[in-house]
């Protein structure tokens, strides 16, 4: 399977431009990155998937070793491959020769650009916010959004428009949106929350089962 990027064309509504300079700290972070590893992708990563997707996954931020170096969401470490293997065995995902085929799926993150220690500040999400809403407003089909932790279920909330406190994050709590949008909530299938047990493969699939009730 290939890790080399491989984006849309046309670019989907909300991406947000390779020179972004929104967050000074991360701008540096890309430049330090790009310094050391210059054939990794080093930038705001694109979301990825179709425009009549039904289903998106909302992540925290590129894996520095995952979606930093190949520019695909989920893309090149465990989480990605805890991801779309939990969806493959759940019959919403296939694995070929060129990567995963998942029919409907969006990929983004709430945080577009790697930060480092994984930790993007409060004024980095705020500022990501406005491309995460236009990336899932752009999506009509769009009936189901998966948050991979609380930082993904706040963004995705505000993105979509609700109001924090009415809808408090949970793992594998669903809650319905003013839109009629339904949020799914799952801790982080991170290679952290693995090993630390606060996350189990069985935890994760039985969250992500429920969208199997919810698919067109």
């Amino acid at each position: 399977m290939t890790d080399e990027p491989l984006l849309q064309t046309p670019l989907h509504p909300g991406t947000p431009p390779r020179d972004c300079a929104l967050c000074p700290r991360l701008v540096a972070y890309r430049a330090e990155q790009t310094a050391r590893h210059p054939g990794w992708w080093n930038a705001p990563v694109p979301p990825l998937g179709s425009a009549d997707a039904w289903m998106a996954i909302v992540g925290l931020a590129p894996g520095l070793k995952g979606a930093n170096r190949t520019g695909k969401p989920f893309h090149g470490d465990e989480a990605g491959r805890m991801l779309f293997g939990t969806l493959a065995e759940l019959g919403l995902a296939t694995e070929t020769p060129e990567g995963w085929d998942v029919p409907g799926l969006f990929t983004t993150n709430a945080v577009a650009c790697a930060p480092p220690g994984n930790l993007p500040e409060t004024a980095e999400k705020h500022a990501c916010r406005p491309y995460l809403a236009e990336q899932l407003a752009a999506l009509p089909s769009l009936k189901v959004v998966v948050a991979l932790g609380e930082t993904a279920h706040q963004a995705a909330i505000k993105a979509i428009g609700g109001k924090l406190p009415k809808y408090r994050f949970a793992h594998g709590a669903v809650h319905k949106l003013p839109s009629g949008v339904l949020l799914v909530d799952s801790y982080h299938c991170s290679r952290l929350n693995l090993n630390t047990g606060v996350l189990t493969p069985e935890m994760f699939k039985a969250a992500l089962a429920q969208l199997l009730a919810l698919r067109p």
